[in-house]
């Protein structure tokens, strides 16, 4: 891991979704996971304890949700650098607006490419924004 690297949190409360997440962003040569959590709660305190550049929330999990972990991490002072990029498999406009009112920097369904997925991550980190299409 370099000091460039791209620090990532990944947050989704079904393991093997955090597992595929993590293969697609540790197998890019910039970005490293530095930690996961299965609900909203656990996601800030892995923020606070791992310091990331960007989580990657899931939306709807058992327990704090993503928005409201989302705006746990706004409300932070010590995490306001940190970025999120929202990623579910609920295209519904409901669910982006709320992510966004959060504080979320991104929304992204889980259906995109990996390429697309790095990418998102990458812009976010940027200081951009990103809005899934679809």
């Amino acid at each position: 891991m370099s000091g460039d690297d791209v620090r990532v949190v990944v947050v989704d409360d079904q393991p093997t979704i955090r597992l595929g997440l993590r293969l697609i962003l540790d197998h890019e040569p910039d970005v490293v996971t530095v930690g996961e959590a299965g609900d909203g709660a656990a996601a800030v305190e892995v923020a606070r304890r791992t310091s990331p550049h960007v989580v990657l929330m899931d939306v709807r999990m058992p327990g704090t949700d993503g928005i409201e972990a989302t705006r746990r991490l706004r409300a932070d002072p010590a995490l306001a650098d940190v970025r999120v990029l929202v990623l579910t498999t609920f295209d519904d406009e409901e669910y982006v607006t709320a992510a966004l009112r959060a504080g979320a920097d991104g929304f992204l369904l889980k259906d995109a490419d990996p390429a697309s997925l790095v990418a998102a991550v990458h812009r976010v980190r940027a200081g951009g924004s990103v809005l899934d299409p679809a």
